[in-house]
């Protein structure tokens, strides 16, 4: 997927704010110019539209029929145009498994006129080295009863949840949500988190 210079500004920028939004836009975007970075970006499933908190002063790309504000944030997609997977997929490419000793040491033997070399016992103990995750070991689970564990429980039911619904089962604010979403959800946990438009509801987020 070939993007320009520019859109790899805006989807990095996006990526390094906690809200994992792409507003504001570099000054030098403005109009037309914004268009022709951004549409293609949103077209593409790198960028997605969603509701713009104003009360805590989200910067709005723009504004629906109904007067809703809309902003902008990164999606998985964009997290993987640039570069950016989930920590357990990070580590399982980059460590090698360690190799396995195929054959016992043996036992040298004394060579004439040299000093002996005293024999390596069956039964001593192996010294330990670091450890290694296992190959396909689960990612770590949150604590039972925290606000992390209650929105995790939100997202794998059937119907997943709306930012609305965890921010209030929660008391964390949109950009906490979509945050962790990022951050502690998909980077940290390995958890794929999937959205669809729903009549009625808006955007819902779920566990895929």
């Amino acid at each position: 997927m070939k993007l320009t210079d520019t859109q790899l500004i805006v989807l990095n920028k996006a990526a390094q704010r906690s809200t994992m939004l792409a507003l504001p836009l570099p000054p030098n975007l403005k109009g037309g110019a914004a268009n022709k970075v951004v549409i293609p970006l949103i077209q593409k499933g790198l960028l997605e539209e969603i509701d713009a908190d104003k009360r805590i002063g989200e910067a709005i790309w723009r504004e629906t029929r109904s007067g809703q504000g809309v902003t902008l944030a990164i999606t998985e997609a964009g997290l993987a145009a640039i570069g950016i997977g989930s920590e357990t997929d990070t580590k399982s490419k980059a460590s090698p498994k360690p190799a396995a000793n195929k054959t016992p040491a043996k036992t040298p033997k004394a060579a004439t006129g040299a000093k002996k070399t005293k024999p390596v016992k069956a039964d001593a103990p192996v010294k330990k080295t670091a450890r290694t995750a296992p190959s396909g070991a689960t990612a770590p689970t949150p604590r039972e009863g925290t606000k992390q564990a209650t929105m995790i429980a939100m997202l794998q039911r059937q119907n997943g949840a709306t930012i609305a619904e965890i921010v209030e089962a929660t008391g964390w604010q949109q950009h906490t949500v979509r945050g962790a979403f990022a951050g502690a959800l998909k980077k940290k946990l390995g958890l794929n988190i999937v959205s669809d438009k729903v009549d009625g509801k808006g955007r819902v987020y779920r566990i895929g």
